[in-house]
């Protein structure tokens, strides 16, 4: 418990006042990462997603339409308040077993650590969740997504912004029958930039699909997901040095036998101006 509070008081400031002074047991996680709840105005008919899935949570706002692909702001949210606090803190306090499974993640996918920032969820539902509710979705851009119904947690966040949601089948990832009604998409003219958040599993039963899209992606302004859960840690490896996905999901210690139950979320700096924090 000492070791917990030296930790929090080294990295969190803020709250030293909290543990020092006693008073009310403080819980500790919910200070780290959980988010102030916001009042919903009166008029407001329908819950955000994340109240569905949670007794209390703030409403995610609305984002601004911004020029170019790169540094587009995340919204105000958890995800947000966790890559400000992780990129600005210099002291890091970061475990040696954090470590070593960041960059086991990281060479597993083949991304450079200096490019992305690493974050552990206790499970998929939780980082799709974190992805949802900080994507700048709105009225006028769309969310395309490849990712089984049962598994995505993103598309209610879309809807519920207005942003228009598109199932693609997984057979428009092969490049022999209907890949070019997957480009049709991407090149889909979009007065916003970007035109929104594309969503895809690196793997689908046991079949792997280009990277290719990534980059096809990227080239007519849409934003990536890739779901690389479905992966072995160490055994399938990435080569996505030449796409960078904006966001990555993977299990660190997932084994065919037993599959992982903690997700890693990997979120690109440059994507989203994770450096400064700013919102």
């Amino acid at each position: 418990m000492q070791y917990v509070e030296q930790y929090v008081l080294a990295k969190y400031p803020e709250y030293s006042n909290a543990l020092v002074e006693g008073g009310e047991k403080t819980d500790l996680y919910n200070l780290c990462i959980k988010e102030e709840p916001s009042e919903p105005s009166p008029d407001e008919k329908r819950k955000s997603p994340r109240s569905s899935f949670r007794d209390s949570s703030s409403v995610p706002s609305f984002g601004s339409n911004l020029p170019n692909l790169d540094k587009t702001q995340l919204e105000p949210s958890r995800l947000l308040e966790i890559l400000t606090k992780k990129s600005s803190f210099p002291g890091s306090f970061i475990s040696i077993p954090e470590i070593q499974a960041r960059n086991k993640v990281l060479k597993h996918c083949g991304l450079p650590d200096e490019e992305y920032l690493v974050l552990f969820t206790p499970n998929y539902k939780d980082a799709m969740m974190l992805v949802g509710e900080s994507y700048p979705f709105f009225r006028g851009n769309f969310y395309m997504t490849i990712v089984a119904e049962e598994n995505d947690y993103i598309r209610e966040f879309a809807s519920y912004k207005d942003s228009k949601v598109i199932s693609a089948p997984e057979t428009w990832l092969d490049l022999r029958i209907k890949g070019s009604q997957l480009s049709q998409y991407f090149r889909r003219k979009c007065k916003q930039s970007p035109k929104g958040l594309f969503s895809l599993p690196a793997d689908v039963n046991g079949t792997r699909y280009s990277m290719h899209w990534v980059s096809e992606a990227h080239r007519n302004s849409w934003h990536v997901l890739l779901d690389a859960t479905g992966l072995v840690v160490g055994e399938d490896r990435l080569n996505l040095a030449l796409h960078r996905p904006d966001f990555v999901l993977c299990s660190p210690d997932n084994t065919h036998a037993h599959p992982s139950k903690i997700t890693c979320l990997l979120v690109r700096r440059k994507s989203f101006d994770a450096t400064t924090g700013s919102a």
